[in-house]
C-alpha cells in the first residue's frame, strides 16, 4: 500500500477545527498519509509582514500535495493575500471548482453539476497596482498567451477525461478587446484541437445572468482569474454556498486542495464549524493521489449523512457540532 506525504496547512479561525475533523475522517479509512503540518502565514510582529510562510511553500514543493484550511485576507490594506501568494509562488495555475447539489441541502435548483476552471496566476490578481498621483490608482490587468493557452489545455483535457461535453469561455472582450481578446484567441486555438467537445463563448455579465436563471444549461466554464473568482462563488450559491463545495489548485509540479469559505472567527473554537468543504476538497486530493476507491467511499458516506439529516451542522439546518458530524461520517464509511 502506497504511503503519501501531504502538507497540511490548517488555516485560521475555524481552519484548525475543520482540518482536524477532515484528518480524522481520512485516518478512519485505509489510506496511508504522513502529514506534515505547518502554518501558512509567517510569524511576524508586523501585520504588513505577515505574508506567506516560506517554509510552507518549501513543504508543498517537497511533498507535491497540500490540504489547506481557510486563511483570512485583509481588505483595503494589510498584508498581501496568503492564498494568492501560495498559488502564484507554486505556479498552481488551474483552479478547479466542482459545483454539485448535496443531498438534503436546500437550494433553488436541483441537478446542478458544473465544473468551473479558473486561471489562477495573472489577470488583475498579478498585484501590479500603484498610486500614480494622490487620488489616482492604476491597477494592471495582465493576460498572456502562455497562461491562457495552458489553462485552456487543462480545461479541455479535463473535459475529455471526465466525460464533459461542453465548455463555455467567459470573457469581456467586447470592452477589453486586447486582454480578453487574447484570452479568447488562445482558447479558440485549443478548442479547435478538441472537436468532440462543444465550445461556446459568453460575455461575463450575460453569463452571470444565465447561470442564475438556468444553471443546467452549463457543463464547464473556463474563465480568467477575476471572473473565475466571482462566478465560482456565485455558482456555489446555487447549491448551498461555499460551505458545501470543494476547490483544487493544480499545477504541473504541485497541487493544493482547500476550503475557500471564510475563517468564521465568530464561531472559531466553539465546535460549531462545518468541515464539509475541506472534507470534499480532501476527496479531490485522494482522487489526485490515485486513491479513487477511498475517495468514493468518503463521498458516499458524506452524502449518506446529509441525506439522513440526523447529524448535520447548524449552517445547513441541523443541530450537530463538528465532532458529532465527523463521527457520523466515520460511522457511515462502513455502511452499505
Amino acid at each position: 500500500m502506497i504511503r503519501h506525504k501531504v502538507t497540511l496547512i490548517p488555516g485560521e479561525g475555524i481552519g484548525p477545527e475543520v482540518a482536524a475533523a477532515t484528518r480524522r475522517v481520512l485516518e478512519a479509512t485505509a489510506v496511508q498519509i504522513d502529514w506534515e503540518e505547518i502554518a501558512g502565514r509567517s510569524d511576524s510582529t508586523s501585520d504588513l509582514e505577515k505574508t506567506v510562510n516560506q517554509a510552507a511553500v518549501e513543504s508543498v514543493r517537497r511533498n507535491r500535495v497540500a490540504l489547506k484550511g481557510p486563511m483570512a485576507t485583509a481588505i483595503a490594506g494589510g498584508a498581501p493575500s496568503v492564498n494568492v501568494a501560495l498559488r502564484k509562488t507554486l505556479d498552481l495555475y488551474s483552479n478547479l471548482r466542482p459545483v454539485k447539489n448535496m443531498p438534503g441541502v436546500k437550494s433553488h435548483f436541483e441537478n446542478v453539476n458544473l465544473i468551473l476552471v479558473r486561471e489562477n496566476t495573472e489577470d488583475l490578481y498579478s498585484g501590479l497596482e500603484h498610486e500614480v498621483v494622490p487620488g489616482v490608482v492604476e491597477s494592471l490587468k495582465i493576460i498572456t498567451e502562455r497562461a491562457s493557452t495552458r489553462i485552456a489545455k487543462f480545461a479541455f483535457d479535463y473535459a475529455k477525461h471526465h466525460g464533459r461535453k461542453k465548455i463555455h469561455a467567459i470573457h469581456k472582450a467586447n470592452i477589453m478587446k486586447l486582454s480578453d481578446g487574447l484570452f479568447l484567441r488562445s482558447v479558440r486555438a485549443v478548442a479547435a484541437q478538441f472537436p468532440d467537445i462543444e465550445y461556446k463563448e459568453l460575455i461575463v455579465d450575460n453569463a452571470c445572468m444565465q447561470i442564475v436563471m438556468d444553471p443546467l444549461q452549463f457543463d464547464m466554464l473556463l474563465l480568467p482569474n477575476l471572473y473565475g473568482d466571482v462566478m465560482s462563488d456565485l455558482a456555489a450559491g446555487l447549491v448551498g454556498g461555499l460551505g458545501v463545495v470543494p476547490s483544487a489548485n493544480i499545477g504541473d509540479e504541485c497541487a493544493m486542495f482547500e476550503a475557500v469559505h471564510g475563517t468564521a472567527p465568530d464561531i472559531a473554537g466553539k465546535g460549531l464549524a462545518n468541515p464539509t468543504a475541506l472534507l470534499m476538497s480532501s476527496i479531490l486530493m485522494l482522487d489526485h493521489l490515485g486513491e479513487r476507491n477511498t475517495a468514493q467511499r468518503i463521498q458516499n458516506a458524506l452524502e449518506r449523512v446529509y441525506r439522513e439529516a440526523k447529524h448535520t451542522t447548524r449552517d445547513v439546518g441541523g443541530k450537530a457540532g463538528i465532532e458529532e458530524f465527523a463521527d457520523a461520517v466515520i460511522e457511515a464509511l462502513d455502511r452499505k
